[in-house]
């Protein structure tokens, strides 16, 4: 284990470790590699808050699979613990139409906390054995791209994090980047110009599919939406 004394930030290699999993033994980064990685922490298994993200997490499984992304949970209980409430989940509980709900990604029995005080994942102020609702999201060099932290009291959007994934895949595939509240389809931000004389030939004599508001921010159809 990889382990310093600070939590990754963007832009840094994502701690590797082995860790006993709900699927068995996992090697991270290795056994991912060239994957985009959602890795998210829950406080503690039979819980209701978690329980329905775990089950809308499992449900949008293969989306995000068509995204190339693969979903990695973890707390800080037993394996035992977590196949008895996963278990529970697919045979007893139903929440917004889902049902016979089955959670197949991997989830990390972290009862000695190494992997969660690697990752931060523990809050000493919101519990000193829980950990708090984060999301790291790594691409397939295994780089943490977005940090996300919930308090334990609520649910993660979903949706939020898939949007989020494809708005990096679009900015990386692309060299663009997102504005507020982008939806895949929606125009993208071009890159400001690097010099003046860039600038003023952006402003004086746009391309033809560029919306040039001023010549720092410039609007252009998404080149392809996922």
């Amino acid at each position: 284990m990889e382990c310093g004394n600070r939590m990754p930030l963007i832009g840094e290699k994502a701690p590797s470790f082995k860790a006993e999993t709900t699927q068995g033994m996992i090697n991270f980064p290795e056994d991912y590699k060239g994957k985009w990685v959602i890795f998210f922490s829950h406080p503690a298994d039979f819980t209701p808050v978690c329980t329905t993200e775990f089950m809308t997490f499992a449900v949008m499984q293969p989306e995000f699979e068509k995204l190339n992304c693969k979903l990695l949970g973890l707390s800080i209980d037993s394996t035992y613990s977590h196949i008895a409430w996963l278990r529970t989940i697919k045979e007893k509980i139903e929440y917004k139409g889902m049902k016979d709900v089955e959670v197949d990604f991997p989830v990390i029995s972290d009862l000695t906390m190494e992997v969660s005080k690697a990752f931060g994942m523990l809050q000493p102020a919101a519990s000193t054995t829980q950990a708090v609702r984060a999301v790291f999201i790594m691409d397939p060099n295994a780089i943490v791209r977005a940090i996300l932290y919930y308090p334990l009291s609520n649910g993660r959007n979903m949706e939020e994090i898939k949007r989020l994934l494809i708005a990096m895949q679009t900015s990386d595939k692309h060299k663009i980047a997102t504005p507020a509240n982008w939806q895949p389809g929606d125009d993208v931000i071009v890159p400001p110009p690097g010099s003046c004389g860039v600038a003023k030939d952006r402003v004086s004599s746009p391309e033809k599919d560029m919306k040039v508001l001023d010549w720092f921010m410039t609007l252009k159809k998404c080149p392809e939406s996922k």
